[in-house]
């Protein structure tokens, strides 16, 4: 059964599943769904814990025997298992459809990881546990939930935000819950009556919240065309230096240039990601540039940007933000249909 994080504390007051599949990009909502589960065992016998990263050095064995641990004397168990960034190997995954055959009522098994697509969905690991299992999607909400999210989360802290205040909190925590739940816990210690302004959340906060180029770059990769304007106008309204923004870009280019041109000599994706030592959490964001950004495409990209380093450096009566403003919504602009 599917259920998303608002859904779990519902779930747990019902009879514990032996499975618990906690799967997304959100660290936060990852955090929070799987202390949920383990504080609803522990409330109900489940007193030993064991963690194991599921990595080469894995003893499987030892996984096996907490499950085959049966005394008088023994207590309940959680095992907890982590996924490696970068997904399950043919063997992994054949000893963790194994796994499901040990389990019984006195062993709470918790798997968790990074996000699931489709076809390891339809792996016979997955749905193996699945038959027995909550499968938990932690994925942070995007721009146009946001806002309704962080509104109950101000209504559990007691908070009342009115909404052109509502509407700062989702645009300077775009993508960051973790920052999000340090803010407000910030506003409501400054706010014991719960009343949140625009004024408010500008005075408490303003200097602690601000955006990175390395954001703008993600939203350039992600396709993100109004959030990369956003960024981009903070970023010019506080001073930072646009050719330090230029050269960010033009990595990010570069790399992805590079991978389209090895990926047209036949080279897998993951095999380019792994040389490369692309982190996991941006995969899918450079796979969504890939797709929107062919490799003529790129070239011209490139070209433009360095001619606006050319004008940045030569022309210093100019004003390059109207340029790098136009240049950012070109990138992010959707890829073209194919020709019939």
């Amino acid at each position: 059964m599917r259920a998303y994080p608002e859904q779990l504390t519902q779930q747990l007051n019902q009879p514990l599943r032996q499975t618990y599949l906690v799967f997304g990009t959100d660290p936060l909502l990852k955090l929070e769904s799987r202390d949920a589960i383990c504080h609803a065992a522990r409330s109900q016998g489940f007193e030993e814990h064991h963690k194991f990263m599921i990595d080469s050095q894995l003893d499987w064995q030892e996984v096996f025997d907490c499950c085959q641990a049966l005394s008088l004397f023994s207590s309940r168990q959680i095992i907890e298992l982590t996924c490696p960034e970068n997904g399950l190997s043919s063997a992994q995954a054949k000893k963790l459809t194994e796994l499901a055959s040990y389990l019984h009522p006195d062993i709470l098994l918790l798997v968790q990881g990074e996000r699931l697509n489709k076809k390891q969905e339809s792996a016979k690991w997955f749905t193996t546990l699945a038959k027995q299992a909550l499968y938990v999607v932690c994925q942070t909400p995007d721009a146009r939930h946001l806002p309704r999210f962080i509104e109950k989360r101000c209504r559990h802290l007691g908070l009342q935000p009115d909404q052109p205040a509502l509407q700062l909190l989702a645009q300077w925590h775009e993508g960051n819950l973790l920052a999000l739940v340090q803010s407000l816990q910030i506003l409501h210690l400054l706010y014991p009556d719960g009343a949140l302004t625009l004024p408010r959340i500008e005075s408490a906060l303003s200097r602690h919240h601000h955006f990175t180029p390395f954001q703008l770059t993600d939203a350039l990769l992600a396709g993100k065309a109004n959030r990369a304007q956003r960024i981009i106008e903070q970023l010019h309204a506080e001073g930072e230096e646009p050719t330090l923004l230029l050269r960010l870009i033009q990595k990010e280019l570069k790399q992805l240039y590079t991978i389209q041109e090895q990926g047209q000599q036949g080279r897998p994706l993951n095999v380019l990601f792994d040389q490369l030592r692309v982190w996991q959490a941006r995969r899918p964001m450079i796979t969504a540039a890939l797709n929107r950004l062919n490799k003529v495409r790129l070239a011209s990209l490139l070209r433009q940007l360095a001619e606006l380093e050319i004008q940045l450096k030569t022309d210093f009566g100019s004003d390059p933000w109207p340029n790098l403003h136009y240049f950012c919504a070109l990138m992010c602009q959707p890829a073209e249909p194919l020709a019939p």
